[in-house]
């Protein structure tokens, strides 16, 4: 069974979505991220979806869900690198995707997550270093 990677990042999970989702696949996703949430307790949920040109209502539906299970697992969801094309047909489907915090790039991303839990890096280095 085919499955997308879930990356632990101190407190965050990132997922890089690189292939477009069919729906078991998209199922599948929303659940193993869930789990992954309430396993490692964490704070943040990082979606990349640069790589996706196709977003219908379901996966539409798929990310506005993972965004609810995950606040009331208390972690915030950030999509970033959303097309334009993305953009433009989930505003025609009416999909508000309500919870769901969105940035450019993965960057601003963590930095959006970092701020949403009180977590602010005023040293960029130090940043770097935690990772080393």
């Amino acid at each position: 069974m085919e499955r997308i990677p879930i990356l632990k990042m101190g407190s965050f999970l990132l997922v890089s979505i690189q292939v477009d989702l069919y729906d078991r696949l998209a199922l599948t996703l929303e659940n193993d991220l869930i789990n992954m949430v309430s396993k490692t307790e964490a704070k943040g949920v990082l979606i990349d979806i640069s790589a996706v040109s196709i977003v219908d209502s379901f996966m539409g539906r798929i990310l506005g869900n993972i965004a609810s299970m995950s606040k009331i697992m208390d972690a915030a969801t950030v999509v970033v690198g959303m097309q334009p094309a993305v953009a433009i047909t989930l505003v025609e489907l009416g999909l508000t995707l309500s919870g769901v915090h969105t940035a450019l790039d993965v960057e601003q991303g963590m930095e959006l997550l970092r701020e949403k839990i009180g977590q602010v890096d005023t040293d960029e280095e130090g940043l770097y270093d935690s990772y080393i």
